[in-house]
């Protein structure tokens, strides 16, 4: 049975992970007869967004792993813990908190950096030659991982597939419940809710993007 490290950057669409792709990674994973451990960065996050106005929470903080074990029921460690060997594959469902928490790309686009430890471990996978997984918006995050020509989907979205292109990704057009997969790299991405318009519109793409990466496994 595969084991598959899934990457958590908080809880919440706004500045944590999206909470719906998160539970349908995991639930993709069980249907698909794999095993997983979640992780999540010990640091702080880049805000707090009140998720009922969409406004930040002025003076308050939250610690990403502290948050991303709400969905992982408290089974989570700290992604500096992590060890490749001990898996097959890595996952990364998106929400803002991937492009705020795990990398800054929501306020640095294209000059964006790469949280550290997440980006070790992720390259680490990559030079391993073990497949990788990245949801909704974490594929912005696919030519810093996997290197300049990494083939990665965000959807449709052409201010963030310009901005994937501007950081050495090749940008493939993709509806909702498909995935696109690098074989040469072993990156698999899916656009979830950079397109879905509900849960199993969501589901559809990234239980394809499970499949893919256990083939890939």
């Amino acid at each position: 049975m595969s084991k598959v490290a899934v990457v958590l950057a908080g809880c919440g669409v706004y500045d944590g992970a999206e909470i719906n792709e998160a539970v349908l990674t995991l639930l993709s994973l069980e249907q698909q007869g794999a095993g997983y451990q979640c992780f999540a960065p010990d640091i702080e996050q880049m805000h707090v967004i009140n998720h009922l106005t969409g406004e930040p929470a002025a003076g308050e903080t939250r610690n990403v792993l502290v948050e991303a074990a709400r969905i992982a029921r408290g089974n989570i460690k700290d992604l500096a813990a992590a060890e490749v060997s001990e898996f097959d594959a890595l996952l990364v469902p998106g929400g803002f908190g991937a492009a705020k928490n795990l990398c800054n790309f929501a306020v640095a686009g294209a000059d964006m950096t790469v949280q550290e430890d997440f980006l070790k471990l992720a390259r680490a996978f990559h030079e391993a030659g073990k497949p990788i997984g990245l949801i909704c918006i974490a594929p912005v995050m696919a030519a810093a991982i996997c290197g300049e020509g990494s083939s990665c989907t965000v959807g449709n979205d052409a201010d963030t597939a310009a901005a994937i292109e501007a950081m050495g990704g090749r940008h493939l057009v993709c509806p909702v419940s498909e995935a696109r997969v690098d074989v040469e790299r072993k990156l698999v991405t899916t656009p979830a809710y950079m397109l879905a318009g509900s849960v199993s519109e969501a589901y559809s793409g990234i239980s394809q993007c499970v499949k893919e990466v256990l083939a890939l496994a």
